[in-house]
């Protein structure tokens, strides 16, 4: 259990610095629309339309990590169920699993686990399947060895 509780803190601890760094680069759009509005003709909108565009595809991202922080609240590290469900870590013959969100590799303690949203391709044919499951992906066949 701890193992999950350390991958959830570090899945969290990522999709904390994405929307701080959203934030930040929100805030420097910001300020450089206003500098570009103080110093310039009414004519000219010196590349604002630019810095507009970007500070919106910003603000769709920072969205998008809001919701996935949003999502990570609902991952609950204290349930042991025998089919993968949200939560579980899934040990294969190929690799490890943290069904979460698509955070991607996270070693740790000398392993390496791949956090994984339950709706991904591969976290669809992982969900509900239990230990000795197998399943392909990519043309690996994956057999499951263990769920905690």
């Amino acid at each position: 259990m701890i193992i999950k509780k350390q991958l959830l803190q570090i899945c969290n601890e990522r999709v904390d610095k994405r929307i701080n760094d959203y934030k930040e680069e929100i805030n420097l759009i910001k300020d450089a629309i206003s500098n570009n509005d103080k110093s310039n003709d009414l004519d000219d909108d010196s590349g604002n339309g630019k810095l507009l565009n970007d500070l919106e595809k910003n603000l769709v991202h920072l969205n998008d990590a809001q919701q996935t922080k949003t999502h990570l609240q609902l991952v609950k590290t204290g349930i042991i169920n025998n089919d993968v469900i949200l939560g579980s870590l899934v040990k294969t013959n190929l690799m490890n699993f943290y069904i979460s969100t698509s955070i991607g590799k996270i070693d740790l303690e000398n392993e390496s686990y791949f956090a994984i949203s339950l709706s991904s391709p591969i976290g669809q044919l992982l969900k509900n399947k239990k230990v000795n499951d197998q399943f392909e992906f990519n043309q690996s066949k994956y057999i499951i060895k263990e769920i905690i």
